[in-house]
């Protein structure tokens, strides 16, 4: 029988940021699909998408408000139906006892200010996102706390399997 081998592995960083594309998958938001992960020894914590409350309506439901009244991407946070990736994933380390402190959050899209602030409240070390919004403001709060943020192109997102 002859072995398959893989050309390459993705690095810890490839893959936790692939697993973070596969999370926005579940995201119900309209506008944006995001998904976060919490890493800590190469072991994930939480996972959070952006998303309804828990047992409430969603955008795809309901429709967005944030389109019906035209308000620009970043602006306007409390229009929203939606909890952020990056909140989720803190909150759903709270709500089943999960310490998250000295982790790296992987999410597919750089913070907003309200989830730079709640990242480093949460003691979270590290950040590496994929895709960077204009809005950079957060990242002098991080510089400022000591986070490490940086920002992972990926090539492939496709996933390699052995036949």
């Amino acid at each position: 029988m002859e072995k398959t081998t893989i050309s390459e592995r993705p690095s810890w960083d490839e893959y936790f940021m692939k697993l973070a594309w596969l999370v926005a998958e579940r995201a119900t938001c309209v506008r944006h699909h995001v998904g976060a992960i919490v890493v800590r020894n190469k072991r994930i914590l939480t996972t959070g998408y952006n998303g309804a409350a828990a047992g409430v309506n969603d955008c795809i439901s309901l429709g967005c408000l944030r389109n019906a009244l035209n308000i620009p991407s970043g602006q306007r946070h409390e229009i929203c139906r939606a909890i952020h990736a990056e909140q989720n994933a803190i909150i759903q380390g709270g709500y089943h006892g999960i310490n998250i402190k000295d982790s790296t959050l992987y999410c597919t899209h750089s913070p907003c200010i309200l989830c730079a602030k709640m990242i480093v409240n949460a003691g979270i070390k590290r950040v590496v996102t994929n895709i960077e919004y204009p809005d950079n403001i957060f990242k002098e709060l991080f510089s400022e706390a000591g986070i490490d943020f940086s920002t992972l192109q990926l090539n492939n997102l496709s996933i390699t399997q052995l036949l």
